[in-house]
């Protein structure tokens, strides 16, 4: 696959993840911003784009989601749980909740 090919899948993701983050903080805006681990500055800034400002976001060369769980042991936790499929969801809700925010430092959004 050619870096055209990646850098276009990235800004489809990117205008995806705005767009849900958006319909999310309409919604419900507390649990938004737990979920998507944002404080109330960022999900402000994120409802009040307009289309234009989203889609220009979107089009830069980075990813702007990232995984939440940075912990090797947390991932295989979640993917490999021999709890009983019924328990699955709620397990996995509860180790994604535990992990805390910590927001990306100055300069690294970019």
């Amino acid at each position: 696959m050619s870096q055209t090919n990646f850098l276009d899948e990235i800004q489809e993701i990117n205008l995806a993840y705005l767009l849900l983050a958006q319909r999310l903080l309409d919604e419900d805006r507390e649990a938004a911003m737990f979920r998507l681990k944002i404080d109330s500055d960022v999900a402000e800034l994120i409802v009040s784009l307009s289309a234009r400002q989203l889609t220009k976001l979107a089009r830069t060369n980075q990813l702007l989601c990232r995984f939440s769980q940075t912990s090797a042991e947390h991932l295989r936790l979640l993917t490999a749980n021999p709890r009983d499929q019924g328990l699955a969801g709620l397990h996995a809700s509860l180790l994604l909740a535990c992990e805390s925010f910590e927001p990306m430092p100055p300069g690294e959004a970019k």
